[in-house]
């Protein structure tokens, strides 16, 4: 891990960070859907409270990232909301993040991670290939941008 770079589970106080991160790069590259706005504004009802997971990426004394895993669905789980600030982008943060998150679910037993993304995001499908995702068929996305879905066997 980066120097000075450590993650930590959500907390009350940091709901705000989460909102912030994912905002930032929702509005850079598409908008802030329903479905969005509803998982950022209750992100504890929604996220944790459901069984889901939130953590943070710490640079020193700065969130620079987050992603969640979705509440657990037939014992498959969906990660999602995934950000890091763009200062901080191509820098290994997001690799540190995703591993967490697959060691996170692996931890709890989970034994599928899926998520849903946009092609026009290359960098990020580019990692979640590199990391073992196979890309699927997709059904229908909880995300209007969304137009890939993938798929790791944990």
């Amino acid at each position: 891990m980066a120097e000075g770079f450590f993650i930590i589970p959500f907390e009350k106080h940091l709901k705000s960070h989460f909102k912030r991160l994912n905002e930032e790069w929702l509005e850079k590259y598409f908008v802030v859907e329903p479905y969005d706005a509803q998982l950022l504004e209750n992100c504890e009802k929604e996220i944790i409270e459901k069984g889901g997971h939130i953590f943070f990426g710490c640079l020193e004394d700065s969130i620079i990232g987050t992603y969640s895993i979705l509440p657990p669905k037939n014992n498959v789980v969906e990660l999602g909301k995934m950000a890091v600030t763009a200062s901080f982008q191509g820098k290994g943060y997001g690799q540190q993040l995703l591993h967490h998150a697959i060691k996170t679910a692996t931890e709890n037993g989970y034994k599928q991670m899926l998520l849903y993304s946009n092609r026009r995001l290359e960098n990020s499908i580019y990692l979640y290939r590199k990391f073992g995702f196979i890309e699927e068929q997709i059904e229908k996305s909880p995300y209007e941008r969304g137009n890939i879905k993938m798929r790791l066997k944990l």
